[in-house]
Formats: structure tokens, C-alpha cells, sequence
């Protein structure tokens, strides 16, 4: 059996079945990185984009990112999200390229038969890319990085913790 769980004995897709597993608690944590013009993180400080606050809309739009996870990646199971938040953190401070940058983090829970690592990632990328499109009028070279699962917990797996 391949260590591939999303495909059947003839190769071909399929949604794992995990209506064997038992619900447990579940959480995930991931973060994006947004890097940007001193300018333009400073104008996002501000207030001064014009299409309004920033990272009040990056938050909604992660929040509705994990909701609707199942809807973007084919294997995924809808599940019953019980929380999502997200939090930015702003680095004002330019890099060796001269880019400051806003990470985005967002912890995702259920309780159910499958984690919410996918919710997770969905949520920060969906935050990133709201970021970007709110700000690309005044900085279209904006730049993803460092888009990755910081940690996650509960099921048969366990715990993961990313080594920084």
C-alpha cells in the first residue's frame, strides 16, 4: 500500500475515509510571510490605503479562507471549525533587500476525525492575499514567504512542532 492515502488500489484519487477514526480535539498553526515596501507597510500603519484597513480584511478574509478550505482543495473534508484567529505581526524593520515585512498566523480548531492543517494554511495564504490585493496599487512587487505549518496537535500523529 503506498504511504499516499489519497489514492485507491487502481491509482486513482479519492478522499481518505476516516469515518473509522475517532473524534479527538484538533488544532493546527501556520504563518505567511508578506514582504513589502518600507512605504507601504507604513501606509498600512496609517490607515492610508485607500480600499480601507488592511489587516481588519486580511483577518475576515483568512477566518473565511478556512472556512472554505474544502471548496479550494478537492480532498478535503468539510468539517465543523469550532475556532480560527489570526494574528499579524508587522517587522518594520527592512531586511538585507530593504523589505519590511507582516507575518500572518492563524490556529485552527475542531473536534472531529481529521486535523486542520489544510484550514490552517488556507487561512494565512487567503490573509496574504488580501494583503496583496488591498496594497498592489502602491506596491505591486509584494512577495509570499516562508508560508509553512508552524505546529499542530491531536489525532493518531500526535503532536508536530516545525524546527526554526
Amino acid at each position: 500500500m503506498s504511504e499516499f492515502t489519497h489514492f485507491n488500489e487502481a491509482g486513482r484519487a479519492r478522499m481518505v475515509d476516516v469515518s473509522g477514526k475517532g473524534s479527538t480535539p484538533r488544532t493546527a498553526t501556520a504563518q505567511a510571510r508578506i514582504l513589502m515596501q518600507p512605504e507601504t507597510l507604513e501606509k498600512i500603519r496609517r490607515g492610508k490605503i485607500a480600499k480601507g484597513d488592511v489587516l481588519a480584511v486580511a483577518q475576515t478574509a483568512g477566518i473565511m479562507g478556512a472556512k472554505r478550505t474544502p471548496d479550494l482543495i478537492p480532498m478535503c473534508h468539510p468539517l465543523l471549525i469550532t475556532g480560527v484567529d489570526i494574528d499579524f505581526k508587522e517587522d518594520p524593520q527592512p531586511n538585507r533587500e530593504g523589505l519590511c515585512s507582516i507575518t500572518a498566523t492563524a490556529t485552527v480548531k475542531t473536534t472531529g476525525q481529521t486535523g486542520v492543517e489544510m484550514e490552517a494554511l488556507a487561512a494565512v495564504t487567503v490573509a496574504a492575499l488580501t494583503i496583496y490585493d488591498m496594497c498592489k496599487a502602491v506596491d505591486r512587487g509584494m512577495a509570499f514567504t516562508d508560508v509553512c505549518l508552524l505546529e499542530k496537535a491531536g489525532g493518531k500523529s500526535g503532536i508536530y512542532r516545525r524546527k526554526t
